[in-house]
């Protein structure tokens, strides 16, 4: 009986153990992504005269950082999750990113993975480029990583097409179908589901104010998306 007991009174010390890691790491990479985003606030943006959108960012905030291997994996082994797409220097990320945090705390959301396209604009960017040519023809400039174009195959039921814009306002078909930023994507059981941008169709520039509309939009998207 007392050995029973000792054996039971570790399990509970191990379990209690992982329990408090997991909630460590939890907090930690939510401290980690609100400093990521709110440290470029105000500074001048790298694709216009603009400035970044500020952002306050809730510390208690449910994302993970992760990888697309790391996606990859969990699609593989059947798990159910929610995934975002995106990055601190993407101005429709910085619309929607705030509104996509008071959904999942009003909808019990605990943990999203973060995939980071750009990685900071350092190292390997995740996906591909492309450009139009003089003849209005889709040019590749940069391949994507491998584990790019596998996600591209798991999330093939849910993605779009992916089309560039010629100055006539032509578009032109690239031939593959695209993560955008941001994307949100929940994964049921290795199946991709549901996706959402969460961006509203009344916001025409990605450095616009945030009306009212615009915010109910985003929040009606968000809180859609995470229904369980």
């Amino acid at each position: 009986c007392i050995k029973m007991k000792k054996k039971v009174f570790l399990i509970l010390i191990l379990f209690i153990g992982l329990f408090v890691t997991g909630c460590s790491t939890n907090n930690k990479d939510a401290l980690k992504f609100k400093e990521e985003y709110e440290k470029i606030n105000g500074d001048k943006t790298s694709y216009s005269d603009n400035k970044y959108r500020t952002l306050k960012i809730d510390k208690n905030n449910p994302y993970v950082y992760s990888s697309a291997k790391e996606i990859l994996e969990k699609i593989n082994n059947k798990e159910t999750f929610y995934v975002y797409f995106g990055s601190s220097y993407c101005p429709w990320c910085r619309s929607v990113i705030e509104k996509s945090i008071e959904s999942t705390q009003k909808n019990n959301i605990k943990k999203i993975y973060y995939v980071d396209m750009w990685n900071g604009f350092h190292n390997e960017i995740l996906r591909d480029t492309y450009k139009l040519n003089d003849e209005n023809e889709a040019t590749k400039e940069k391949d994507g990583t491998k584990e790019y174009y596998k996600l591209l195959e798991k999330f093939d039921n849910l993605l779009e097409d992916y089309t560039l814009t010629t100055d006539d306002g032509e578009e032109v078909k690239v031939g593959e179908k695209r993560i955008f930023a941001p994307d949100f994507i929940y994964v049921e059981n290795g199946v991709a589901k549901r996706i959402t941008s969460a961006t509203s169709e009344n916001q025409k520039d990605a450095d616009a104010k945030l009306t009212k509309e615009i915010l109910k939009d985003e929040e009606n998207s968000f809180d859609n998306f995470f229904k369980n």
